[in-house]
């Protein structure tokens, strides 16, 4: 999760009951496996004594900041939140080394045209040392 971001920073009060969240994914944040994908991910705890509730504010690397509500979003849903964005983001930098234009726009007709179907005939195939032969 951490390989996609720059920084964590992680608000809450100790006091507050609705910290959990918070807890939570600084947990996360500090998992070893978290911390080896990135060493440079900066993690921020700062710790309230006001009444503003819990929030998690995440950077991507490529500088773009989000701002997660921890009082009524689970840390598990912020993490998959976080992953999906960063599969976006290396797909995104893929086209654009390879040279392609992005977003890729698919034209109207191409997606309206028939795809034909894939059928295997009379294949044979290698599982552990025994040969099966499937005629469809």
């Amino acid at each position: 999760m951490l390989k996609f971001l720059s920084r964590v920073r992680i608000e809450f009060n100790a006091l507050d009951p609705r910290t959990a969240s918070c807890m939570e994914f600084l947990a996360q944040c500090n998992a070893p496996k978290a911390k080896e994908s990135n060493p440079a991910c900066q993690i921020q705890v700062k710790r309230r004594t006001d009444d503003h509730p819990p929030q998690i504010t995440v950077t991507f690397v490529n500088g773009v900041e989000e701002v997660y509500d921890a009082t009524s979003t689970p840390a598990q849903t912020i993490r998959t939140m976080i992953l999906d964005k960063g599969q976006f983001l290396e797909t995104e930098q893929m086209f654009r080394e390879a040279g392609e234009a992005w977003p890729v726009f698919i034209p109207e007709e191409e997606l309206r045209q028939h795809a034909p179907g894939t059928k295997v005939r009379n294949c044979v195939f290698r599982l552990m040392g025994c040969v099966s032969f499937l005629g469809f």
